[in-house]
């Protein structure tokens, strides 16, 4: 196994450092969704780099801060784009690359008419990475940190060291994978996708579910992402919710990765929780205005204006919601 030459030196500061994944993502758009056993006509196919953690951290560099991604590639073309991508958007990269092995791959069946995408992925067990494979000084010369569970045993240990050395921690995690209760236990900022919470707490009702996550492993905020109906957090004494913003959706792959990116940049600016919640839900909004988990990453001050110019949809709670937990 390689790795390849940083932008900067491992010692250097930046603002957030990533662990977690990078793919390749062959987008294909479609007229509508295909039935069994027929045939239908694609409009367009592009292949686009795309990852939780690795967009979210192409997302915030674009928005000036400096950061640092870890993760692995294969040793193949779709590794060889997530090199150049990374280059081409300043971002450091850590990059443990393993020979003979295909990088994480998705075809990304996009719906026309509505922009909802429907992912089928492959990941070889080689690209995971492991806590034996983490330097502290990539995690601790940092400002925050972003991760999401995939591969939870590296993650966890990251989220260790920075706990130890007073580094905020926030996590995108979307599924109960092997783990990930190590992890959360060094989560600062947890925001799920919307069905996780019940999957983890077996509490189907967000109001219910959120309040008992903090609790139990003592993160500062707990939220779930809502799709269009934007966003849910409970902050250990009452809950923030914003209302989705109203977009023409062209492809919602990467719409939660970029808020996860947005939520770091806010956080990191010292904003208050229901300022990052708009913040966040708005580069996600415009994020699906482009093709590709990074085709819609817009510039601070467009995003701003969508906060202040844009229609909501319908919310999915009254608000503000009552205090509970």
């Amino acid at each position: 196994m390689t790795a390849e030459t940083p932008l900067l030196s491992r010692s250097d500061l930046v603002d957030v450092v990533g662990v977690g994944l990078n793919a390749t993502d062959t987008l294909i758009s479609l007229p509508h969704f295909p039935s069994l056993d027929s045939k239908v006509e694609f409009t367009s196919a592009e292949v686009l780099p795309g990852g939780q953690v690795a967009s979210a951290l192409v997302a915030c560099q674009r928005w000036g801060l400096r950061t640092r991604y870890v993760g692995k590639i294969g040793e193949d073309s779709a590794g060889a784009l997530q090199r150049q991508e990374f280059a081409r958007a300043g971002v450091e990269a850590q990059l443990l690359t393993v020979p003979w092995c295909s990088s994480q791959l998705a075809f990304i069946l996009v719906d026309h008419a509505s922009g909802e995408r429907t992912i089928l992925w492959k990941r070889d067990p080689r690209l995971e990475l492991r806590p034996e494979e983490l330097e502290r000084e990539w995690i601790v010369r940092a400002r925050a940190l972003l991760v999401d569970g995939h591969d939870a045993a590296a993650a966890a240990t990251a989220a260790r060291w920075a706990r130890e050395a007073a580094i905020p921690v926030a996590a995108d995690i979307d599924n109960l994978y092997p783990g990930i209760e190590a992890l959360l236990e060094s989560v600062d900022y947890l925001f799920a996708s919307r069905d996780f919470p019940a999957r983890l707490s077996g509490e189907p009702d967000l109001r219910e579910s959120l309040p008992g996550i903090a609790r139990r492993y003592g993160c500062r905020v707990v939220g779930a992402t809502l799709g269009v109906h934007g966003a849910l957090a409970w902050d250990g004494a009452m809950f923030h919710y914003c209302p989705g913003y109203r977009v023409h959706a062209v492809d919602t792959t990467g719409a939660g990765d970029i808020f996860h990116g947005a939520f770091v940049y806010a956080l990191l600016a010292g904003w208050p929780l229901d300022r990052q919640l708009e913040f966040s839900c708005a580069a996600a909004a415009l994020n699906c205005t482009a093709m590709g988990a990074r085709g819609g990453i817009r510039p601070v001050a467009e995003i701003e204006r969508l906060m202040r110019e844009a229609p909501r949809h319908e919310p999915a709670y009254e608000y503000p919601i009552a205090r509970t937990g």
